[in-house]
C-alpha cells in the first residue's frame, strides 16, 4: 500500500465507527413478554386455534420485582405458553404500579420485547455493565424462586429508541424451556416484526448496541388485499439477521395497511409473528373458519417459479393485540 493510500486508510478507520461485539446468547430468543387485557379471553382464544401447551399460575405478587429502581407492589394473572416455536409469558396487570400495567395503560395489549437466556449468572450480569457503558439502564428487574434455585431476569430501557424492550433471563442450573414446536401443523417461527415510523434512527440504535446492521428493501408485491378489497399498499422493509432470527422492520409508505392500523391503535413497537406454513390456503381457511380472519395478503415473485411466495395476516389483535404472519415460499424447480 502506497504512503498516501494508507494515511487516507488511516483516517478513514479513525472517522468510522467501531461496534460491540455482541454475546452469542443474542442468537436465540427465549420467550416473548407479552401483556394483556384479559388472560381467559387470550387463552381460551388460542386453545381454540388448536394450542394446548399452557399453564396458568393465577395472580401472583409481583414483590420480587422492581420497576425504574423502586420496589413493585403490584399483582398479575401469570400464564407461560408455547405457541408453535415460541414460548410466551402472559402477565394480566391486577394492581399496583408496575412496567406491565404501565406498557397496558400507554399502549394497550402488546408483546412488549424479547428476552434472550444467558448460559450462565455471570454473562448475565456482565451484560448489564456493557450496555450501562453503551448508556443503556436497567429498566426493571426480579427474580422467581424455584425448587432449583433462582431465575433472573432484567428488563433494559431500550423502548423509547429500539421500540422494543430487551430482556434477559437466566435460569438455574440445568432448568430451561423446551424448545419443540407445539400447536398445530407445529408452526415453524420465521420472523419477529416491529412497525415503526423511521427505519434509520431504530436501526443505528441497534447497531450502536452491536446488533446487526440493518437491510432495507422496498421490493414490488403482487396480489394485494387489504379487508377483503384490492390492496393499494407499500411498505420499507428493514431486515436484521444473527443466528436463527430474522427480526422484520415495516415502515408503513401507502395504505391503508394493518400496518398503521396499529400505529393509531398502539404506536410503535411490536407488530406480529410470522410462521412459515406448507400449505397456505388450509391453514388461513381454518383460522377464519375459528374467527380470526385474513385482514391483508399478497404475494411476491413470479408465481410458480423459485423465488415467488405468499403472506397473508390473521386478524388474532383480540386475543392479545398482535397480529399473525402466515408465509408460504415456493419450493419447487
Amino acid at each position: 500500500m502506497r504512503k498516501g493510500a494508507s494515511f487516507l486508510f488511516l483516517i478513514l478507520m479513525a472517522s468510522s465507527p467501531v461496534f460491540p461485539q455482541l454475546p452469542d446468547f443474542y442468537k436465540g430468543v427465549d420467550r416473548v413478554t407479552w401483556v394483556v387485557d384479559d388472560l381467559t379471553k387470550v387463552m381460551d382464544g388460542w386453545r381454540g386455534l388448536g394450542f394446548q401447551d399452557m399453564q396458568e399460575f393465577g395472580e401472583v405478587d409481583l414483590t420480587n420485582e422492581q420497576y425504574r429502581g423502586q420496589p413493585v407492589d403490584g399483582r398479575a394473572r401469570v400464564a407461560v405458553a408455547r405457541l408453535g416455536s415460541v414460548n410466551v409469558t402472559w402477565l394480566q396487570p391486577i394492581s399496583g404500579k408496575s412496567l406491565y400495567s404501565d406498557f397496558l395503560a400507554r399502549k394497550g395489549p402488546g408483546i412488549i420485547g424479547l428476552t434472550h437466556r444467558t448460559p450462565t449468572l455471570s454473562a448475565l450480569e456482565n451484560e448489564v455493565k456493557r450496555l450501562a457503558s453503551l448508556g443503556v439502564g436497567v429498566l426493571g428487574k426480579g427474580t422467581i424462586p424455584t425448587d432449583s434455585g433462582e431465575i433472573t431476569y432484567v428488563y433494559f430501557d431500550t423502548e423509547a429508541e429500539g421500540k422494543y424492550i430487551l430482556g434477559l433471563i437466566n435460569y438455574p442450573g440445568d432448568m430451561a424451556p423446551d424448545s419443540s414446536p407445539r400447536g398445530p401443523a407445529n408452526l415453524k417461527l420465521s420472523q419477529y416484526a416491529f412497525v415503526s415510523k423511521d427505519l434509520d434512527k431504530p436501526a443505528g440504535y441497534w447497531q450502536k448496541l452491536g446488533f446487526p446492521q440493518m437491510s432495507v428493501t422496498h421490493g414490488e408485491l403482487k396480489n394485494l388485499q387489504h379487508r377483503g378489497q384490492p390492496g393499494q399498499f407499500d411498505q420499507k422493509l428493514g431486515w436484521q439477521r444473527h443466528g436463527a432470527i430474522v427480526y422484520e422492520w415495516i415502515l408503513p409508505l401507502k395504505g391503508p395497511t394493518v400496518y398503521e392500523e396499529h400505529l393509531t391503535r398502539h404506536g410503535e413497537g411490536f407488530h406480529h409473528l410470522a410462521f412459515d406454513v406448507d400449505d397456505m390456503d388450509k391453514v388461513t381457511a381454518d383460522w377464519a373458519q375459528k374467527g380470526f380472519p385474513i385482514v391483508q395478503a399478497g404475494a411476491w415473485g413470479d408465481e410458480g417459479k423459485p423465488g415467488s411466495g405468499r403472506f397473508a395476516y390473521s386478524d388474532t389483535t383480540v386475543i392479545g393485540g398482535i397480529c399473525i404472519e402466515f408465509l408460504w415460499n415456493h419450493k419447487g424447480n
